[in-house]
């Protein structure tokens, strides 16, 4: 087994997320711009494409991070007609996203302690995530829960693809920390034998590395990628019962599914498999092991990979023709300079 901090850190399930960064990076590779200064030659065609990609890439690695994944809003809404419970919300919202720049999960609670208006939340970011991607992907979710849930639930949760917040009234009903909250399984599966048995193995690497990676663990293991994280602040045993839980979860519900998620209150699993071997493990050369990954159905996120692989294909493709344009632009600005310098004498 290869044990990794994660070597998929942009997307560890990239089977299951939707291409929601490729259209917007596409979108400044589809508009070139060309800078010219008076009396300074040629087009800067060139120089600005390279600034072009550079802004993509920096786009994309943050999307992956904010993809939406789910939510959770309550049906009762404030009732206090002073605004004081709506106040202390921006109060605490104001403070996590404080705090998601110096830590990976804080929880905390806003207000005077009364049942009606004090407020509690945290938030949790992927364990391998470093402080700037925390606090990127954290100050997205409050704009995600004024426009999913409204500005004055009294309880909400969403999830993003890096990190999710949630926050309730004090006194608000709690929920078990095993309580299934939402799954996602691949609609692709393996046909073949022994598939079910790795993937089982695979799952208990989860249980048995969370205990001694503080709340978090993240593997290879026979070709299948492993991923398992807790609240920050569930004990040891407590989180070794809930990430046994939701594997428990997700065998009954992605059956032989090559790639799923399992959620619950307190903690979560992830698990894809690849062929090929997990990228950046070391356990390629035909880590399949025989299995047959089965026909590709319609529906799901099973589906997705080889979408990624087109567009990725296409996207390459327009980035060399463009690269090729702006070198031929710059080729014609420089043989009319040269032309105009013979046709005025020299200057």
């Amino acid at each position: 087994m290869n044990h990794h901090r994660n070597p998929l850190k942009k997307n560890p399930f990239i089977h299951l997320l939707p291409q929601s960064s490729i259209p917007f990076c596409f979108f400044f590779l589809k508009f070139p711009i060309h800078l010219q200064k008076p009396h300074m030659g040629p087009p800067l065609t060139t120089p600005f494409f390279l600034i072009v990609l550079s802004i993509c890439s920096s786009t994309c690695s943050y999307a992956d991070l904010t993809t939406f994944v789910y939510k959770g809003c309550a049906n009762q809404r404030f009732q206090d007609p002073s605004g004081i419970s709506s106040q202390n919300l921006k109060s605490l919202y104001a403070n996590l996203i404080s705090q998601s720049s110096t830590t990976n999960f804080y929880n905390t609670t806003t207000g005077n302690g009364q049942l009606t208006t004090s407020i509690s939340g945290l938030y949790q970011c992927r364990g391998d995530l470093s402080n700037s991607d925390c606090n990127t992907c954290v100050k997205k979710i409050p704009e995600a829960i004024q426009k999913i849930c409204g500005g004055d639930t009294i309880a909400a949760r969403v999830q993003l693809d890096g990190c999710y917040m949630r926050y309730e009234v004090v006194g608000f009903p709690p929920a078990s920390a095993t309580t299934l909250l939402y799954k996602q399984c691949a609609s692709n599966r393996a046909s073949g034998s022994g598939f079910d048995d790795r993937l089982e193995s695979a799952l208990e690497q989860i249980q048995k590395g969370i205990g001694n990676g503080k709340g978090y663990y993240a593997a290879a293991y026979q070709s299948i990628y492993v991923l398992g994280q807790c609240e920050g602040d569930l004990g040891t045993a407590d989180c070794v019962n809930c990430v046994k839980t939701a594997a428990e979860n997700g065998r009954s519900a992605c059956g032989s599914s090559l790639s799923g998620r399992i959620y619950l209150q307190q903690c979560y699993i992830g698990y894809t498999y690849y062929p090929n071997g997990v990228p950046g493990s070391g356990t390629g050369g035909g880590g399949g092991g025989g299995i047959d990954t089965g026909e590709m159905e319609k529906g799901g996120g099973g589906g997705r990979h080889n979408t990624q692989k087109t567009v990725a294909i296409v996207i390459g493709g327009l980035a060399g023709l463009f690269l090729g344009i702006a070198f031929l632009l710059v080729l014609k600005s420089a043989f009319m300079k040269k032309k105009d310098k013979y046709s005025h004498g020299g200057y």
